[in-house]
């Protein structure tokens, strides 16, 4: 007797229905891991002109939309969307503005209310996603990235948000 291949998705041997998708979830989330990309240029610079006092918050901002950053291009990759691992010309911007700006300050917690400014645009475009996925399991997904963004907001800038 032969075995019979079991689809992935399925112990049962009954195949997995494809989770359900939209063309405005693609598109949105194509969106989000875009600003993804050009937040974490912008916190590149940070890192590389911070005061030393500052550099564990802007890790620990970087380091989670690096996760995240992944997460939504599997999610993508999964639902056949497109992956552009450049960004867009507001990364640029990004690393424009935090260098002019260490030509007249010091990058360290003085910029606090910039940086949580760019996390509610962040959190913005997860929500755009969220309400148009058509998946409970994507939504959750996305909801608990959100929910990171928001602790780290709370223990580094809680007077900010």
């Amino acid at each position: 007797m032969t075995d019979i291949p079991v689809p992935p998705g399925s112990a049962s041997g009954t195949p997995a229905e494809p989770s359900p998708r939209s063309e405005e979830e693609i598109e949105r989330l194509e969106s989000l891991h875009t600003l993804l990309i050009d937040t974490i240029a912008g916190y590149d610079k940070v890192l590389e002109k911070a005061e030393p006092a500052f550099v564990g918050t802007a890790e620990a901002f970087r380091g989670l939309h690096v996760t995240q950053v992944e997460r939504v291009a599997r999610m993508l990759r999964d639902l056949g969307g497109e992956i552009d691992a450049q960004g867009s010309f507001f990364g640029t911007i990004n690393r424009s503005v935090v260098e002019m700006r260490s030509w007249l300050d010091d990058i360290g917690h003085n910029i606090l209310g910039a940086l949580v400014d760019g996390e509610k645009r962040v959190l913005n475009a997860f929500e755009e996603v969220i309400l148009v996925s058509p998946s409970v399991e994507r939504r959750g997904e996305l909801e608990q990235m959100q929910g990171e963004i928001k602790l780290l907001l709370k223990r580094y800038a809680p007077d900010e948000t």
